[in-house]
């Protein structure tokens, strides 16, 4: 247990790097310096894979204590099973011959339920391993997707607009062309983006 609470430190340890390394990565797009972006995401993979591998580490640890646990009540199963032999060989000695066909048939109930319980005791046990990898993957990139979408779709910031005074004896001139529009900002950040 103790090894699981070292390595949730790490990991939030880990992830909060990997954080750093995200805003590091942007700040140094913003500042169109490529190899420190290019070093940022480095690092920020590496902490990726090394929250990945701890996160199988834990789940390997988990499968195991379920393992262990079925296996205690594989045992305990055993014992009880033994307990129960032990009294049906001192029932055998006494009883009769008549008490013989009613003890057999207990013993057959009671032989049926133990295979039924030991078949059930025998189904794999973790849950982890019904999971597709292919499914999980698909799902993260969905998930990874709608993000990406949600930032392209939120509306960039416009530059506060001052009213242009007019003097009140000259005739007003001719309007202004309008400025570029929230979606012409993002077009050309998206083709400032492609660009790179």
């Amino acid at each position: 247990m103790r090894l699981l609470i070292c390595w949730r430190r790490k990991k939030k340890c880990w992830r909060k790097k990997q954080l750093l390394s995200l805003r590091g990565l942007r700040s140094s797009q913003k500042q169109k310096n490529k190899r420190a972006a290019i070093q940022s995401l480095k690092r920020k993979k590496l902490y990726e894979q090394q929250i990945e591998q701890l996160g199988n580490f834990q789940l390997r640890i988990h499968d195991q204590m379920i393992m262990l646990e079925a296996a205690k009540a594989t045992t305990e199963t055993v014992d009880a099973l033994r307990t129960g032999a032990a009294a049906m060989k001192a029932m055998q000695k006494a009883t009769n011959i008549d008490d013989v066909d009613k003890t057999m048939d207990e013993i057959n109930e009671q032989t049926e339920n133990m295979k039924q319980m030991q078949d059930a005791l025998s189904a794999p046990l973790g849950a982890s391993a019904d999971f597709d990898e292919d499914e999980l993957e698909a799902e993260l990139e969905e998930l990874e997707g709608a993000e990406l979408e949600s930032q392209l779709l939120e509306p960039v910031a416009a530059p506060p607009v001052h009213p242009v005074q007019v003097p009140a004896n000259r005739p007003p001139t001719r309007p202004a062309p309008q400025k570029a529009t929230a979606e012409d900002d993002e077009l050309a950040a998206l083709q400032a983006e492609m660009a790179l």
